[in-house]
């Protein structure tokens, strides 16, 4: 998708180094919520493949004890309705994701547990506006393992304000997905040249499962 003259330009700018692998990580499951993940939906793809991606690598953390938190956005009539959030002046599609409703529900595919949190957000980051990062703090995590939908949106926001907030992040690249490839592809090279590692599934369940459970959970 890119040329030798792209990557010479950010590898000239100092993009593209690796972060580092901590020894408690946290996965961060973003927005694979059934109005993002079935295609019937006006906002939503096919994303099957993601979600059994991302369902690996939850298993891959559960043996470990290593958290999974989710994501979904919802937004309650007054708030789908009104002009409270400018993102729905923007993106009015996403009025549909009423608070209540089968679209906000995690998509039942997913292996997710009572102890596993939900977040409701009503941006596109799963930093803003809630308590995430206090969370991800209270549990010790030293590294953000996200994954979701979708990659231009939602994940590329998440993955911005983890880094920002002081988190190295992994971007399994088969646990996320978008509505259009173009997108999809063009915010995984941006994330991998300045926010994250994008990495292979089987890389990221390798160093998983390269961690002791008592170094994730004491």
């Amino acid at each position: 998708m890119y040329d030798e003259k792209t990557e010479h330009t950010y590898d000239r700018a100092g993009f593209g180094a690796p972060v580092r692998r901590g020894q408690r990580p946290a996965i961060l499951v973003v927005d694979l919520s059934r109005g993002f993940t079935e295609p019937q939906w006006p906002t939503g793809a096919d994303l099957t493949d993601v979600v059994a991606a991302t369902a690996r690598l939850v298993e891959a953390a559960r043996r470990i004890a290593a958290p999974v938190i989710y994501t979904t956005i919802a937004y309650d009539p007054a708030e789908a309705d009104g002009h409270a959030y400018a993102w729905l002046d923007k993106a009015p599609g996403l009025r549909v994701l009423r608070s209540g409703s089968e679209l906000v529900d995690l998509d039942p595919r997913l292996p997710r547990e009572d102890r596993d949190p939900v977040i409701v957000k009503k941006g596109a980051s799963a930093f803003f506006g809630t308590h995430l990062a206090a969370t991800l703090t209270s549990l010790g995590a030293d590294t953000v393992v996200v994954c979701g939908a979708t990659t231009s949106g939602c994940v590329r926001a998440s993955v911005v304000d983890a880094v920002q907030s002081g988190f190295p992040v992994l971007v399994p690249r088969e646990c996320v997905g978008d509505r259009a490839q173009g997108p999809h592809d063009a915010n995984l090279f941006d994330i991998d040249a300045k926010y994250g590692d994008v990495i292979d599934l089987d890389d990221a369940v390798q160093y998983l499962g390269g961690l002791a459970p008592a170094e994730v959970a004491s």
